[in-house]
């Protein structure tokens, strides 16, 4: 590495630091088994997420002498049960509370009781801004929709409640800036997260570590039933649809379209990062595992993770279809995951809004106030042969007709489909 060679790695643990946990490289061939088990480690201990390990070249070819120090780790954190009953003590004696569920609920295995929760307080319950998992069913009487992603619009939507239980979710993950009050006037906050950085980065409230399922566990012996409050109205759900179809057609044509022949055990990634408003409303999730979005907001992500919990499913011996709802932008950016979903013949449908722009974009624009960026404008792409060119079943369409009967045969088609299906631009709601 003296003589800087080709395609040398200059500074191999700093590349990669800012987007992982840990990132080393081992200073003797005989610190690689160990460095291993640390990684192993870090990975699984909670927040779980990607270590980085840059083993030199010539390390593995040294003979490894015996390593007997393989170990285990724990992945979860029991919560303090003298502040975990602090909390119950807060939460029984609210007149009107509110829950928002994050992704760690669900990836913790809690769904089930967090809805046993919601129902022993009879709350309403709110999605986390810009989850990436659903944890509680969208399609449950006590669901009130998803909070919003502004401090304003979240402060707006809690307006009412006198104390609200953050589970499993950032306090709270905002994107863009729109100023307004943290909580409402006389509402106050509990969270309860796995991750000591989300504890330590909210902006308001009291916070207890501890894992997110069994917190709920505990709590749900701790808090008093909440009969005597007035169940909070069902979010509404207006779907309203034209009489005559429209062309091309709407975002909530198509996902009224898909909501008639989705089957019950489907997976669904998204990344139309106009429309996810749209697609709770008409697509909502009931299922716990059933839904991933992206974490990070970076562009391309959802064409490639559906790839990605196709093989888990596979791996796992779980049979159902995986699909994939991407904006004509975002399938741009990793195109080349169709390759990998045709070759193992993954049961994908990728379902392509082709818009001709991008949407969140120039909404984005205009929320900044910069309407008329160049270069959000998409005309002239051919995304069915493109994918076809990768190997997959692709096809465009342009009425809900044409949408269900290519969905339908699409789950029986052995392979990965793509359905491009044309539609008018959608203003993000922001």
């Amino acid at each position: 590495m003296i003589g800087d060679p080709y395609l040398g790695n200059r500074e191999a643990i700093t590349l990669p630091r800012p987007w992982v946990k840990w990132s080393y490289e081992p200073a003797r061939a005989e610190d690689v088994p160990e460095a291993f088990m640390r990684a192993y480690a870090e990975a699984l201990q909670p927040p779980t997420g990607p270590v980085y390990l840059s083993i030199p070249m010539d390390d593995w070819k040294r003979p490894l002498s015996d390593f007997t120090r393989v170990r285990t780790v724990s992945d979860r954190v029991a919560p303090d049960t003298g502040r975990l009953r602090t909390f119950a003590d807060r939460i029984s004696a609210s007149r009107r509370p509110a829950l928002v569920f994050g992704p760690e609920v669900d990836r913790a295995g809690g769904w089930d009781v967090a809805v046993a929760l919601a129902e022993k307080l009879r709350a309403a319950v709110y999605g986390a801004p810009l989850l990436d998992r659903a944890s509680f069913p969208e399609d449950h009487p006590l669901f009130g929709g998803p909070l919003g992603m502004s401090v304003k619009t979240i402060g707006d939507r809690l307006t009412g409640h006198d104390l609200v239980i953050v589970i499993g979710a950032e306090v709270f993950r905002y994107y863009p800036y729109v100023p307004g009050p943290y909580l409402p006037e006389g509402t106050e906050l509990l969270q309860i997260t796995g991750n000591p950085g989300v504890a330590a980065a909210a902006r308001v409230g009291d916070s207890l570590l501890g894992d997110p399922r069994t917190a709920i566990e505990l709590l749900l012996d701790m808090v008093a039933e909440g009969s005597a409050r007035t169940a909070p109205e069902p979010m509404p759900r207006p779907r309203e649809l034209p009489q005559a179809p429209n062309t091309p057609l709407t975002p909530p044509e198509v996902y009224a379209a898909l909501s008639r022949v989705r089957p019950a055990d489907a997976v669904i990634v998204n990344e139309s990062t106009s429309t996810m408003a749209q697609q709770i409303e008409w697509l909502p999730t009931i299922r716990t595992g059933s839904f991933f979005a992206t974490a990070s907001g970076g562009i391309g992500w959802g064409t490639p993770a559906a790839v990605g919990v196709a093989l888990g499913d596979r791996d796992r011996g779980i049979a159902r279809p995986v699909v994939g709802l991407i904006g004509d932008g975002s399938f741009q950016y990793s195109v080349q995951a169709l390759y990998t979903a045709a070759q193992q013949n993954l049961p994908i449908v990728y379902v392509v809004m082709r818009n001709q722009e991008y949407s969140i974009l120039k909404s984005f624009a205009v929320l900044e106030e910069t309407p008329g960026v160049p270069g959000l404008d998409l005309p002239g792409l051919d995304i069915a042969s493109v994918a076809r060119g990768f190997g997959c079943r692709a096809v465009d369409v342009e009425t809900t007709e044409e949408l269900e009967r290519e969905f339908r045969t699409a789950l029986t088609a052995g392979t990965t489909t793509v359905i491009v299906v044309a539609t008018q631009p959608q203003k993000a709601m922001l």
